[in-house]
C-alpha cells in the first residue's frame, strides 16, 4: 500500500508541526543528545529557508514548529550565501546547480530528513552501534498564525511539564521557552513572529512576556494529560505582573496538535482543504470538526 501524500503547500509561507519519534526502547536521548540535536537544528536552520518557532527534545521525541518559506523568498545570491556556509567559504556553486538548492533549502520534507539523518549517524557513532534510530516517517501537520499557532507552541512547551521532569516551563533548556529564558534568544535563533496582532507588542522581550503569561495560564489548566504548573506559582507570577485575562482556556483534546491534518479557523481550514483534497481520497465537501475549549479553532483530520 502507498503511503499518503504529506500536507506540503508549495509556493505559500506555511507552519508546520513536526512531530518525530525513536524506534529505540525507554528514553535514548540524555542530556549530551538533546544538546546535539539543539544544536543540529540551529545549523540547518541557516542553511534552509526557515524560521523555528518553537522545539521541544524529549526523551524519546522530537517537536519543530517551523515556518517554511517558498522558493521565491530564495534568491540566487542568498541560496550562494548558504551554500558557501554549508560547503566552505571558497565553495563556488554552478550557475546550473541553483534551482537545486534552492528547491531542497524549501522543502520541510528535506529539513527534516537532514536533521534525522545527522542526528542518527552522530547517535550511532557515539553509541557504537548500527540501524535505525527514528520510527516511522515523521507526522506533520499545516498550523494557522495566531491564536492556533500560540495555542500549539504552549501545548508543545508544557511537554517537560506534562511528563513531570520540570515545574517550570522555563526549568527545561531543551524547549523553546527554556532557549529564551536560559540563553536570551542566543544567535537569534528562535522567532517570535506569532502572528498576534492582537497582542500589539512588538518588541521581542514584551512578546515573550506575553507568551509566558499565555503558558502559564494555560499550563495551570488540567486537561487530563499529565502534569500541570502549580497554582501557587501562577499565583506568584500572577504577583509579578500576569494581568488576569479570561483568554482561552486550554481544556482541549491535545490529539488535534498531533493526529490533525490542518488546523485553524473554518475558514483557513475549509481553504486549506480545497488546495489539498486532490491528495485525499474523500468527497468533495467535508465537515470540519471544532477543536473542544478553543473558541473558533477548527480541525481537519487525515483520512485514515
Amino acid at each position: 500500500m502507498s503511503r499518503k501524500a504529506r500536507f506540503l503547500c508549495a509556493g505559500e509561507t506555511t507552519v508546520y508541526h513536526v512531530i518525530s519519534r525513536t524506534a529505540l526502547d525507554g528514553y535514548p536521548m540524555a542530556g549530551a543528545e538533546k544538546d546535539y540535536m539543539l544544536n543540529l537544528v540551529r545549523y540547518l536552520s541557516r542553511i534552509f529557508f526557515v524560521d523555528v518557532l518553537g522545539f521541544a527534545v524529549m526523551g524519546n521525541h522530537l517537536h519543530l514548529v517551523v515556518r517554511m518559506y517558498p522558493e521565491e523568498y530564495a534568491s540566487e545570491e542568498e541560496v550562494a550565501k548558504r551554500f558557501r556556509f554549508r560547503f566552505g567559504s571558497d565553495a563556488i556553486l554552478a550557475p546550473g546547480n541553483v534551482d537545486y538548492y534552492r528547491k531542497r533549502w524549501t522543502c520541510l520534507s528535506e529539513f527534516v530528513k537532514d536533521v534525522k539523518q545527522g542526528f542518527s549517524r552522530y547517535y550511532n557513532k557515539k553509541h557504537g552501534r548500527k540501524g535505525y534510530f527514528w520510527g516511522e516517517r515523521f507526522k506533520s501537520l499545516i498550523v494557522q498564525d495566531g491564536r492556533t499557532l500560540v495555542n500549539l507552541l504552549a501545548y508543545v512547551d508544557l511537554n517537560p511539564v506534562r511528563a513531570g521532569l520540570v515545574k517550570r516551563p522555563e526549568e527545561y533548556r531543551w524547549s523553546t521557552l527554556g532557549y529564551h529564558v536560559q540563553t536570551g534568544n542566543k544567535g537569534g535563533f528562535l522567532s517570535l513572529e506569532y502572528g498576534l496582532h492582537e497582542w500589539d507588542e512588538h518588541a521581542p522581550g514584551d512578546i515573550l512576556r506575553k507568551y509566558r503569561e499565555f503558558l502559564y495560564e494555560t499550563g495551570a489548566l488540567d486537561s487530563g494529560k499529565g502534569g500541570v504548573i502549580n497554582p501557587a506559582l501562577l499565583k506568584r507570577e500572577r504577583k509579578r505582573g500576569y494581568k488576569i485575562s479570561r483568554g482561552d482556556r486550554f481544556k482541549f483534546r491535545t490529539r488535534y496538535f498531533t493526529e490533525a491534518g490542518v488546523i485553524g479557523s473554518r475558514e483557513f481550514v475549509r481553504d486549506m482543504f480545497d488546495n489539498l483534497k486532490h491528495l485525499l481520497d474523500c468527497k468533495p465537501e467535508r465537515r470540519f470538526t471544532p477543536v473542544s475549549g478553543l473558541e473558533g479553532i477548527y480541525s481537519m483530520k487525515r483520512l485514515e
